[in-house]
């Protein structure tokens, strides 16, 4: 049967194995903030790119509070080979399978982003202690697909996997587009149709119902993996597009140029109602938040919501200072989203409940270049410096500012890493590299709205066994509003 067939079945009848039956996760997003509270967090962990010639490795944190190991790591799962770069995991099945009773939410897909691996990790077996289960070798996805460079895998109501990557095995980005697994992790195919490749490859989201996946734009491997460098988009080698495809057909039907107003949109998110044609995407280097949506002739529209105005700054490597919007997500009962600025070191909170007009709800200082004590200040339009006020957690100083963001299912804690990815952690937050990173849970008043920091949570990875590694993106064993998509 072919592959477009097979989607098309299981995004009509929640997979065709007993429609009436409850599988994996939650039956809307509104049932998931009912789940019960997170107790662990998987974590991907590196080091890759620190000088130190270890594996990365998938670390387990106890998030309980009413456990004895609260706030530390308790397990790590060591990778087979060095170099691998573990960066965005998903999940063999989600809530897109919950009417499949057969489905199984038991394996963590892992894949290297350099090394070109996919890992596959059981996590069912032990919770605490997730296993390896299988290897997906870079040779056979590249002599089977010519792709390379995976980053996001989301689970589909199938059972298959699907994988973004970012280039060919040379890292040119002209190679890219997605990958599709079965569901005991066996190369099938590209998922995109001949001639459909996205002009670059980064992050996906899709929504059945309105019969589309859209795909952001990174760059090119062989230019962000050297660290970043501006001349590098004069010149072509990042991305400013959204590709929006049929789905699931794998047909691209619409390129939506975002400009200078959108340089380097990663995260993409749809609202998670599965009926709502309409979500957003953070624009990395603008340093916009931008919506998109669908107009009544099945075409797709964007505009710019939010604006992070850049900073003006003395002793950087440049006059002016992005916020870099490198991470969002939006809460399950789509009312708040939530961003980063890395470089300037806020995380913020938004009301989305008019999703054309975001109100800023909440915003607290955790890390940043332009915290006190840093040689870098901001200079204020009257001229004066200034610098922001970033309290310390359990007598430890916030390093670097915060990255990657997870939310619990009922939207009342945000947990936060700072690492991005080792070759731009070397060249903005150099200290990260003889520090490692750190895991911080930030209060989230779901009412009103408002951040603050649990004084009582820190999770401090410069302290581990094999040196100090770079925590990344975090996933819970019961999944969460990054990786789950209903149907």
């Amino acid at each position: 049967m072919a592959t477009e067939t097979v989607l098309t079945t299981a995004v009509s009848n929640g997979g065709g194995k007993g429609c009436c039956k409850s599988g994996p996760g939650y039956a809307t997003p509104l049932a998931a903030m009912s789940g019960p509270p997170e107790k662990l967090i998987y974590v991907t962990a590196l080091y890759s790119g620190t000088g130190r010639d270890k594996p990365d490795y998938l670390a387990t944190v106890d998030v309980d509070p009413n456990s004895p190991t609260f706030s530390s790591v308790i397990h790590r799962l060591k990778m087979p080979y060095v170099g691998d770069e573990l960066h965005h995991t998903g999940w063999n099945s989600c809530s897109s399978c919950h009417g499949d009773a057969s489905a199984d939410r038991r394996y963590l897909v892992l894949p290297g982003l350099i090394s070109g691996r996919i890992y596959a990790i059981d996590t069912k077996t032990n919770p605490k202690a997730p296993s390896l289960y299988k290897v997906v070798d870079p040779k056979e996805i590249a002599e089977k697909t010519g792709l390379a460079f995976p980053h996001t895998s989301h689970c589909l109501a199938s059972g298959d996997m699907l994988v973004s990557c970012l280039g060919d095995k040379e890292g040119n980005a002209k190679g890219n587009g997605f990958l599709l697994l079965d569901s005991d992790f066996n190369v099938k195919s590209r998922w995109d149709k001949p001639g459909h490749s996205p002009l670059f490859g980064y992050d996906f989201w899709y929504q059945p119902r309105h019969k589309t996946m859209i795909s952001t734009s990174w760059g090119a491997p062989k230019a962000f993996s050297k660290g970043f460098n501006l001349q590098h988009v004069a010149d072509g080698l990042y991305g400013s597009h959204l590709h929006v495809y049929k789905w699931p057909e794998g047909e691209m039907k619409q390129i939506i140029d975002l400009g200078d107003t959108g340089l380097l949109p990663l995260e993409i998110r749809f609202l998670h109602d599965p009926s709502k044609d309409t979500g957003y995407v953070g624009s990395a280097l603008s340093s916009n938040m931008i919506r998109f949506f669908k107009n009544s002739d099945d075409t797709w529209s964007h505009e710019v919501v939010i604006s992070v105005k850049p900073l003006k700054v003395e002793n950087w490597i440049l006059p002016e200072m992005p916020g870099l919007i490198t991470d969002f997500l939006i809460s399950l009962d789509d009312k708040f989203f939530y961003f980063v600025n890395w470089l300037h070191g806020d995380i913020r909170q938004y009301n989305i409940e008019d999703p054309k007009n975001p109100v800023l709800t909440g915003q607290i200082w955790v890390g940043g270049l332009l915290q006190k004590g840093s040689p870098v200040k901001a200079i204020g339009e009257d001229g004066n410096t200034f610098q922001f006020d970033v309290p310390k957690i359990k007598g430890k100083s916030l390093r670097a500012g915060p990255q990657m963001i997870q939310l619990s299912l009922d939207g009342k804690r945000l947990y936060a890493t700072n690492s991005l990815f080792s070759a731009w952690d070397r060249q903005f937050y150099p200290e990260l590299m003889d520090k490692g990173s750190h895991i911080i849970q930030i209060d989230v008043d779901t009412d009103k709205g408002g951040l603050s920091i649990n004084p009582d949570f820190f999770v401090d990875f410069g302290d581990e066994p094999d040196g100090p590694a770079l925590a990344h993106e975090m996933r819970y064993p019961g999944g969460d509003c990054t990786s789950d998509i209903w149907i």
